[in-house]
């Protein structure tokens, strides 16, 4: 069974970093895009930070300069590299992969919690 897990959610100040990584396992024959989202309390879940197969790189307007995103293809893993954090980058953060299994389809990691104080 194919399955993402987060880490590397936490509580830091204000200008802080943290590390977070997707990990994927399970019988995958490949991964295809994956991406970052996040929630905070009372929003809307919204897109962080991506990557294509090949390296191809997007990020939110919101993130860009701080967040790195890099993948990892032999470990099956994803990092999100998030510097000079703001207490407006708290919430839920989550990894959603495109792979295929035995079949294609779309996963999404349990989450981790990345909360910002002022």
């Amino acid at each position: 069974q194919v399955q993402l897990a987060e880490s590397g959610g936490g509580l830091v100040q204000s200008g802080g970093s943290l590390q977070l990584s997707c990990a994927a396992s399970g019988p995958i024959i490949s991964i295809n895009a994956i991406r970052w989202y996040r929630q905070a309390p009372g929003k809307e879940r919204e897109l962080v930070a991506g990557v294509t197969s090949s390296g191809s790189l997007n990020y939110a307007d919101s993130v860009k300069g701080r967040f790195t995103n890099s993948r990892d293809n032999a470990k099956n893993t994803v990092y999100l590299q998030m510097n000079s954090l703001k207490p407006e980058d708290t919430g839920v953060y989550y990894c959603n992969a495109e792979i295929t299994a035995s079949y294609s389809s779309s996963y999404w990691g349990q989450g981790t919690q990345v909360t910002v104080a002022a």
